[in-house]
């Protein structure tokens, strides 16, 4: 049994919490959220183990709503469900995608047998597991372009979103035959060229708001209550947007993840900028160009995380901790960074993939992590016995970083690149125009024809053996 003096010897209130939830006097629900949250623990993190299994690029890992299970998605194009505390694969299969899976998510109240997944092939399909081992997969809907992120209703074992590279944002029931296309998301020029959207999230506080950011400086809130199951209003107006003061009116940053706390403050992380945490009234409303700058000076300006490298992948960002105490994210030089939410002081850095940390994802209930990226396995962090010091060099990666971010930004054009470059982006404009969905694609929900696969459970060691696919092809920006 840990003493009192060992508690206090080995330091933090975290341990002292596992004293007194020994003796009695603290109640479980209370034990679960002190040292949940405990810097003690978080500064103990070390590795658990790595999971192995993918032949490629690990781009997505989400634990199950209980917490027990992981499922994970690669350039592989194979889908692993791993019972992770013991290291053991339960299965594996073939997602059906034609490119790399970018996204790989456990359907809740389904007794994990769902799971829905997106990819680079701009699909999005389901995988439905049978009693008998057997694993059917189909396509749901499609959009013109890479699908990178899905977004689960909460609570809900039916619905969920999904926004693609075309812009498009579309509403899925599996008890449909068909999505919903909601809208299409556009820029706020006059031009309203689509926007690229690589993230989107779902509040948990208000489940009738959600956020989308891609290739331009906004994330954007909408209501889903302003658009009609028929698909008959194709207005993408926000109810609010998102962005820090000094990146208005900037051409050359976007939006790469996007996450919500429990008390709907947003996070939002820029390719080779920063991560930025907003509250509610931190707003800029509906159309930030059209905002006065004397309510812009009124705004409090966001916390800013700073210390990592967000150039040369999509990568996400989340909450971390029972009351989201944390900030977590992957970095380009090979770390897993936990900031404090409050103040945004780092106060751990792990050494994760050997290149570049692309996803980094929170145990459901206890302080654990996981995180994946360039390599081919699966990371796992918990707490050990003994506290660890920061990095010796964590200043020089971090000054690496912060060079990398700066020596991008005074990248300067000579006038023929910069003429080049827009006559590229107006060919980009134009196809984009003509490929864009009219109303009446909008009102219509007849997709493509779809396709089904029934598989087998594979053997994990030559499941998409004969596959193509170079594994070293998963720079995704």
């Amino acid at each position: 049994m840990v003493t009192p003096s060992e508690a206090s010897r080995h330091g933090g209130s975290g341990l002292e919490e596992i004293w007194k939830r020994e003796l009695g006097p603290s109640r479980p629900r209370f034990f679960a959220r002190r040292v949940g949250g405990s810097e003690a623990l978080v500064k103990r993190m070390v590795s658990y183990g790595n999971l192995c299994g993918h032949k490629g690029c690990v781009n997505t890992i989400h634990f199950n709503p209980a917490g027990d299970l992981l499922v994970s998605g690669s350039d592989d194009k194979g889908i692993i469900l791993w019972n992770w505390e013991s290291k053991y694969k339960k299965f594996t299969y073939a997602s059906g995608h034609m490119d790399n899976v970018f996204q790989a998510l456990i359907m809740p109240f389904t007794e994990d047998r769902t799971i829905i997944t997106s990819a680079a092939d701009g699909q999005v399909r389901v995988g439905q597991i049978a009693d008998n081992g057997i694993v059917t997969t189909k396509q749901l809907g499609t959009h013109r372009g890479r699908v990178h992120k899905l977004a689960i209703e909460p609570g809900s074992p039916h619905i969920f979103y999904s926004c693609g590279e075309d812009g498009l944002i579309q509403h899925f029931d599996l008890r449909s035959h068909a999505p919903t296309k909601l809208f299409m998301c556009s820029s706020f020029s006059d031009n309203k060229q689509p926007v690229r959207l690589n993230t989107i999230v779902i509040d948990p506080c208000n489940p009738y708001y959600f956020s989308v950011g891609g290739f331009d400086e906004y994330a954007r809130v909408y209501d889903i209550r302003n658009y009609q199951w028929d698909a008959s209003s194709s207005s993408d107006q926000p109810v609010n947007t998102y962005c820090p003061r000094h990146l208005i009116g900037s051409d050359n940053v976007h939006i790469t993840g996007l996450a919500y706390s429990y008390m709907s403050e947003l996070l939002v992380s820029y390719n080779d900028e920063l991560i930025y945490l907003f509250a509610r009234d931190m707003g800029l409303g509906p159309n930030p160009r059209s905002a006065p700058a004397a309510n812009l000076d009124k705004i409090d300006q966001p916390q800013v995380y700073a210390g990592h490298r967000n150039s040369q992948t999509v990568k996400g960002v989340s909450f971390f901790g029972p009351s989201d105490e944390y900030v977590v994210s992957g970095s380009d030089c090979g770390h897993v960074y936990i900031w404090k939410k409050k103040h945004g002081d780092l106060v751990w850095m792990m050494s994760g993939d050997k290149h570049i940390v692309n996803c980094v994802e929170p145990h459901p209930f206890f302080p654990f992590l996981a995180s994946s990226g360039y390599d081919k396995n699966v990371k796992l962090w918990t707490p050990g016995w003994q506290p660890s010091p920061l990095p010796r060099n964590v200043e020089e990666i971090m000054a690496a970083n912060k060079r990398g971010r700066e020596a991008r930004a005074r990248v300067s054009l000579s006038p023929d690149v910069i003429m080049h470059v827009l006559r590229l982006q107006r060919r980009q404009a134009l196809a984009y125009i003509e490929h864009r969905p009219s109303t009446a694609d909008l009102e219509s929900d007849e997709d493509d024809d779809r396709e089904a696969f029934v598989l087998g459970f594979a053997d994990p060691e030559t499941a998409e053996e004969g596959s193509n696919a170079d594994p070293r092809e998963c720079i995704i920006c």
